[in-house]
């Protein structure tokens, strides 16, 4: 009763502030000046990181991180490198590789400098890769001979560990949460996403039933994203833990789809349609689906979304696109600020069908009041599914923005019909 009380003597002093503030998704072009071709691979809070050619030919890329714009980024690439790129960040951490010396890749962590640099290269290992990083420990892929092996490092090259279950031969680990980390092993036939927490025996096999191959990229709290194959088409899904878990991102029309990265609430990776792959976002299903690309001013080709962080206000996205102008691939970022409903790109978001019918019984009145002060007051400041359980502004969290939009809706509404 406190709380519905405290919900109608908020109504008058925050309706002003609920309807003008609206999601808008901006775009910045990372590029750097004079570069032949730049992408972006990870966004953190401020912090965007990737590689760049800002050499003569297009043999050579530089590790890079940005600050937002094209004009903040800083060189990482060490003085022993012919060749390096970072292919994901966390906080004040970057991984990747280096090419150097007789044509090795060396999975590498920097922190923040090229001076930081460290080689994570398991002794024995032909060829490595880091890529992703929690901060304080690494994840990607070790090849040995013809062998790759999904890796777990601890910041040293010393401190390395196998994660391919015994009869796998392949596998690489392509992202770590806390103490969770995603990726994918296979034998001779197809491959298969996988979860581990920090040993070969931990994995647990995500490969959905019907699936033919399958991998999980991604992964951020108890949500993994990535992909399946059904039907012979390349499927975005997500999962909670288990194969049975599994959700089909794809939305329809599409030819193929995957999912790179998440937030734990939003996806990103990149949708087909009609032969242009667009970078795509989704809020936990295929209706979701949110076309990056349609964001884009000028003319694009094939965009990417790989890498996505939010606060619960702002929400970045990092990857790259073709640019048909200046006919390159360019870094970019894109950002969504105000919270609330994820708007397409291009408008404002829609409204509900019917604003502040939150029990959908085609009218606005107490009970919808009632309804969503039990769903609201049960799940304060959880997380839960985008749009369920007291989550009005479909942020995935249920939190006093969600009792500030409810209340803009029935107030404005208190007594109509719906249509």
């Amino acid at each position: 009763m406190i709380k519905q009380l405290f919900n109608v003597n908020v109504i008058a002093a925050v309706a002003i502030f609920v309807s003008s503030a609206r999601a808008s998704w901006t775009v910045t072009n990372l590029h750097p000046a004079g570069a032949l071709e730049s992408r972006a691979y990870a966004a953190y809070d401020t912090q965007q990181a990737g590689w760049a050619s800002p050499n003569s030919c297009f043999c050579f890329s530089r590790a890079v991180v940005w600050n937002g714009s094209a004009a903040s980024w800083v060189d990482l690439h060490p003085a022993v490198a012919d060749d390096s790129q970072i292919l994901n960040a966390s906080d004040t951490q970057q991984v990747g590789s280096v090419l150097a010396g007789m044509g090795t890749f060396f999975a590498s962590v920097w922190n923040g400098s090229a001076a930081s640099w460290v080689s994570l290269h398991p002794a024995g290992s032909t060829d490595s890769f880091a890529l992703a990083t929690s901060g304080s420990q690494q994840v990607g892929t070790a090849n040995f001979g013809p062998e790759s092996r999904a890796s777990l490092w601890s910041g040293s090259a010393a401190s390395w560990v196998d994660l391919n279950p015994d009869g796998t031969f392949y596998g690489e680990a392509r992202d770590i949460s806390g103490t969770h980390q995603v990726g994918w092993v296979a034998t001779d036939g197809g491959s298969h996403a996988s979860l581990w927490s920090g040993s070969a025996a931990s994995w647990v096999d995500l490969h959905p039933a019907s699936a033919f191959s399958s991998q999980a990229l991604g992964v951020s709290g108890t949500q993994q994203v990535g992909w399946a194959e059904i039907g012979a088409v390349k499927r975005a899904g997500l999962w909670s833990g288990s194969a049975a878990s599994w959700v089909d991102l794809h939305p329809t029309g599409a030819t193929s789809s995957q999912a790179n990265d998440t937030s734990g609430t939003e996806q990103v990776g990149f949708v087909v349609v009609g032969g242009v792959t667009r970078a795509s976002l989704w809020s936990g299903n295929a209706a979701s689906w949110v076309d990056l690309s349609a964001c884009l001013g000028g003319s694009w080709q094939d965009t990417q979304a790989l890498s996505v962080w939010t606060d619960g206000t702002t929400t970045r996205v990092a990857g790259y696109g073709f640019n048909n102008v200046t006919q390159r691939t360019e870094a970019i970022m894109w950002t969504l600020t105000n919270g609330g409903p994820i708007p397409q790109c291009g408008g404002p978001p829609p409204p509900p069908p019917c604003p502040g019918d939150y029990n959908d019984d085609n009218g606005i009145d107490l009970l919808d009041l009632l309804a969503f002060n039990s769903d609201w007051s049960a799940n304060l400041g959880t997380a839960v599914t985008p749009g369920t359980n007291g989550d009005y502004d479909v942020s995935g969290i249920v939190d006093l923005l969600d009792l500030l939009a409810f209340n803009g809706d029935w107030s404005s509404n208190l007594g109509q019909a719906c249509p």
